[in-house]
């Protein structure tokens, strides 16, 4: 989000005609960004003391990456990705170690904000990268650290995306491209107003074949929204539906890499249904003054099939190889919020002050049911006999929270900001099938949550910050009944009856800068470290398949590094690099099962100390970023390299074989602006066809007789990566009405 602050001016106030005024004067641009989840008195960005991240719809439209985690792969600092299912519309997004994962059971702690609305699913707290339409998206904003402002579960950052509009994007256009994977898009946007009323409307297609083996994903969905201006106030209805269904490949053993298209079990899919609505009100009460209050409700259905080695195999007590769980989950979510911006001048000093109330409630019924099954052909799990009710459960949830924050401005060069919010949540379980009364249970969490920073602006352009905060995870229903080590579970979870775990609390610490250089560069830096209290992980319990595991407190981790950003413009030459450190450690000893580990004891269990580092965390990354255009031609080009880690399973740092390799790509983009309606438009990931691995994990492998058919009694230890999509290429056309879509 930026705004360009334009100072002209005008005549003499003393002398009348008699004056002659000087010329119009541009100011520096200066950039704003939302420090709180409602819209309201934006903050400048040198006085917010954190590295904030922001980006707009120009870049997104440009790069057309295949969502919106994939953008930010390629262009957000601290960022990583991994692929536990195979499907690159279902990944796991982490940011400084934290995680939005859309994997059931998967220990969150990144929110995600969609028009001020926090889009985690009340139910285990996921993120459905899939349901988000890209191109209905006008800015998103990145905010490290754990700001309670943001409310619950927010411990290593906030990500904000605000939608587009019909009074900002006007005009109208639509696309299609077709290429690799059998991928093929459709989509259109277009939006319109008569300075009162506004309308917009997104819509996107997708259909893959998958570059892996009974891996095609079909996408649909919409974004709608109606706005209203008058003089002081502003309304706004918006309505976001998508139906998806994906299907997933699971991880490979490394010794079946040779081939990494084939699947190692299926069928694995998802089926997502949504239907968000969220309605916003603004009221501009004077120019310092702005009150704005949001209400929505989001119910989403997602169900699928999970195929799965079955490790007790022995007949004829256990006569089966695998089995199918059918799961099916459905979550309401409703909630309100109310926030006012005030910006006030008291004893020599500005304030701008926000004060908040929110409340979140969600609930959702969960079922599950498994099916005896065979191994057919190319590892397909045939199933044997009807499927049986394993759980049904039920579970809400109850999130209240107010805050507050100031920031205080003594003169133009420095600025404190103090900030806190009050939280309480309630959580409980209820059995529906009469058989397990020990799940029903009912846990509360309370806790304020504190924050401060300092900044201050030079005269050359120079921005020091420094801050630090706190920010509180609550254990998620699946959590709070998966924490037995003895009965671990398969995600989607079986309930169980297990002690309730801890709530997770973190307190970030941050000290950075940012520099103009001269008229076309910036540079910022800033170190960071996020200490984490009563940490939840999930540990696998090594049985062959991603999810099965168990849910546990491991005491205090920390997750703490670096991080750069350059950029500059040489003409029509437009260059960014962004480095990061990132070391993700445990700081508390602690016993785990991971039978596969190389140095498990005869328990299966592993020893994990103080310093060991925590998996699927890359300690480097590196991305830059090139962009030309020149009169009707543009091309991009980003590098992505990204260092080794370790796999799931190996948390002491101690087996060969689990570490996952490091790795760089490089992503081509380019347009032909052919007449004012018409665009061409071109796409390559993984221009050199590089081959790799983005996930690991230390499994069994029960697939080691000829051609990989199943064999219990060849089955052992051996790592598990899920590989990367090789060379992709795309071509689309896109035709533009009136101008096309275009930011007034």
């Amino acid at each position: 989000m930026r705004r360009t602050v334009l100072s002209i001016t005008t005549a003499a106030c003393c002398g009348g005609a008699a004056a002659q005024s000087p010329p119009a004067v541009s100011l520096a641009p200066v950039e704003v960004v939302g420090t709180a989840p409602l819209p309201g008195l934006a903050t400048p960005l040198e006085q917010v003391p954190s590295n904030v991240q922001t980006f707009g719809a120009r870049d997104i439209d440009r790069q057309r990456t295949g969502g919106v985690a994939e953008f930010l792969n390629e262009n957000a600092n601290s960022v990583s990705l991994n692929s536990p299912t195979g499907n690159s519309f279902q990944p796991d997004l982490s940011f400084r170690g934290f995680t939005a994962s859309s994997l059931l059971g998967t220990p969150q702690g990144l929110s995600v904000f969609q028009d001020g609305v926090r889009i985690n699913e009340a139910f285990a707290d996921v993120v459905n990268w899939d349901l988000l339409p890209k191109n209905a998206v006008a800015s998103m904003q990145l905010l490290p650290g754990s700001n309670p402002v943001f409310g619950l579960n927010t411990l290593g950052g906030a990500l904000t995306i605000n939608m587009k509009d019909g009074f900002r994007y006007t005009g109208a256009g639509a696309e299609v491209s077709a290429g690799s994977f059998g991928r093929t898009q459709v989509s259109a946007e277009g939006g319109a107003n008569n300075g009162t009323l506004s309308g917009f409307v997104a819509f996107e297609g997708i259909t893959e074949n998958g570059w892996r083996d009974h891996a095609s994903t079909q996408i649909r969905r919409l974004y709608a929204r109606a706005d209203s201006h008058s003089e002081h106030d502003e309304v706004s209805l918006a309505a976001t539906l998508a139906d998806n269904y994906l299907e997933g490949t699971q991880a490979l053993p490394v010794s079946m890499l040779g081939n990494p298209k084939q699947a190692y079990t299926w069928p694995d899919t998802t089926d997502n249904q949504l239907g968000f609505f969220n309605a916003g009100w603004k009221h501009v009460v004077d120019a310092a003054t702005i009150v704005n209050a949001n209400a929505y409700y989001r119910q989403i259905r997602i169900s699928g099939v999970n195929s799965n080695v079955n490790g007790d195999y022995a007949p004829p007590d256990q006569p089966y190889e695998a089995s199918n769980l059918s799961s099916d989950a459905k979550t309401r979510s409703w909630g309100a919020s109310l926030q006012a911006s005030l910006k006030r001048t008291w004893a020599a000093a500005s304030h701008q002050i926000v004060v908040g109330a929110a409340l979140d409630n969600g609930s959702t019924t969960f079922e599950q049911a498994e099916q005896p099954a065979t191994f057919v052909g190319d590892r397909d799990t045939i199933g044997v006999g009807d499927f049986a009710q394993t759980t049904w459960v039920s579970s809400t949830n109850r999130y209240g929270g107010i805050y507050a924050a100031d920031t205080i401005g003594f003169d133009r060069q420095w600025s404190a900001t103090l900030s806190g919010r009050y939280n309480t949540a309630r959580i409980a379980t209820q059995d529906l099938t009469g058989l397990t009364p020990a799940i029903n249970g009912t846990n509360t969490f309370r806790r304020f949550n504190p924050a401060a920073g300092l900044t201050w602006t030079g005269s050359g352009g120079t921005n020091v910050f420094g801050s630090v905060n706190q920010g509180m995870r609550v254990p998620s229903p699946v959590e709070l009944t998966c924490a037995d080590p003895t009965a671990p579970c398969t995600l989607p979870n079986i309930f169980v009856a297990d002690p309730p775990l801890q709530p997770v609390l973190a307190t970030t610490y941050e000290i950075g800068v940012r520099q103009r250089l001269g008229a076309n560069g910036s540079f910022s830096a800033a170190l960071f470290r996020t200490d984490l209290a009563n940490d939840i992980q999930f540990i696998s319990a090594g049985q062959g398949a991603v999810n099965t595991g168990y849910y546990q407190n491991v005491g205090r981790t920390r997750r703490q590094g670096l991080e750069f950003t350059g950029a500059t413009d040489l003409g029509a030459l437009h260059l960014v690099a962004r480095y990061s450190f990132l070391a993700a450690t445990f700081q508390t000893a602690f016993s785990e099962s991971s039978p596969n580990n190389a140095f498990a004891d005869s328990n299966g269990a592993i020893s994990v100390q103080p310093g060991n580092t925590m998996p699927l965390i890359p300690r480097n990354t590196l991305r830059v970023r090139a962009d030309w255009s020149q009169g009707p031609y543009a091309i991009g080009g980003t590098l992505l390299a990204v260092g080794s880690q370790y796999s799931r399973g190996n948390e002491n740092n101690a087996d060969p074989g689990g570490v996952v390799p490091g790795y760089a790509t490089l992503a081509i983009d380019a347009s032909w602006q052919i007449s004012p309606q018409w665009l061409l438009f071109a796409r390559i990931d993984n221009l050199f066809n590089r081959q790799y691995q983005n996930f690991g994990m230390l499994g069994a492998n029960y697939f080691r007789g000829p051609s990989n058919s199943f064999d219990a009694g060849l089955a052992g230890p051996e790592p598990f990566r899920s590989p990367a999509a090789p060379f992709g290429a795309w071509l689309g056309l896109q035709f533009q009405f009136d101008g096309g879509v275009r930011n007034r």
